[in-house]
């Protein structure tokens, strides 16, 4: 994948992190995903569609609500990753490898929408047409983002200092606690809900905060199998260095909540 807006032109391709994604991304507090859910309005019986869902890390935290979901990805290796665990966990949910901007479903199928992390990637135009289209008048699309802070974290700070080292384009950093920017194409079939910023504490050991850090956008993604091993080395010297066993990293969570007109 490549967007003009995103790592000044870089390529990346989120199949190249999906072992990783898999394994380390599972990481939202029970206070983000309640958030999400309350924005959202999920509730059981409730067809919802999880736009961008990666390895269905939302759909599944959602699942005990008793909605019924349908997650969408673009890389294949991602929906793999989602159908694996959610089968190895139990859970009966529809995955889709497509682009969200083209799923083909009859209009009113769904209740709510979400899009966890993945706002940034879509074509906006697109897809606030599409949603609006799929989904049910006074349906949730809930938009939802979690980052580290570097200015208030140092091992955050370390981190992020020790991608751009190996990768400069990378522009995944100096995250600040902010509102989700909405575009305005939205509003010509949404409005403005709800909007909610708030702090976050997340636990991490030092392998699942390196395993974090690798399945970043800007490191297993987009770096080569060489420098992915220089970098994989020197960032855990630093965890080794400067992190305890155990820890805590500070976040951010963000969440919007758009109504369906």
């Amino acid at each position: 994948m490549r967007f003009s807006h995103i790592d000044n032109g870089g390529e990346f391709d989120w199949n190249k992190s999906s072992a990783l994604y898999a394994k380390y991304r599972d990481i939202y507090p029970d206070e983000f995903i309640a958030r999400l859910k309350n924005a959202a309005k999920i509730k059981s019986g409730m067809n919802v569609l999880d736009i961008g869902t990666g390895t269905g890390v939302i759909a599944r935290a959602l699942y005990g609500t008793g909605a019924r979901f349908v997650g969408v990805d673009i890389a294949e290796k991602q929906i793999d990753g989602a159908r694996r665990l959610a089968k190895e966990q139990g859970m009966d949910i529809d995955f889709l490898c497509s682009p969200a901007e083209e799923i083909s479903f009859p209009e009113n199928s769904f209740g709510a929408a979400t899009a966890c992390q993945c706002f940034t990637y879509l074509r906006h135009e697109k897809l606030a047409s599409k949603l609006f289209d799929v989904m049910a008048e006074g349906g949730i699309f809930a938009v939802a983002y979690m980052g580290w802070l570097p200015y208030e974290d140092d091992i955050a700070a370390r981190s992020e200092e020790l991608i751009l080292k190996y990768n400069p384009r990378w522009t995944g950093c100096g995250d600040r606690p902010e509102p989700i920017d909405i575009p305005e194409c939205y509003f010509k079939f949404f409005k403005l809900e709800t909007q909610e910023v708030f702090p976050l504490s997340v636990p991490f050991s030092r392998e699942s905060w390196h395993g974090r850090i690798l399945s970043c956008r800007g490191v297993s993604a987009a770096l080569s199998n060489e420098k992915l091993e220089d970098f994989s080395r020197e960032h855990m010297q630093m965890l080794e260095k400067y992190a305890g066993e155990k820890f805590t990293v500070k976040h951010y969570g963000a969440v919007t909540a758009l109504r369906r007109l």
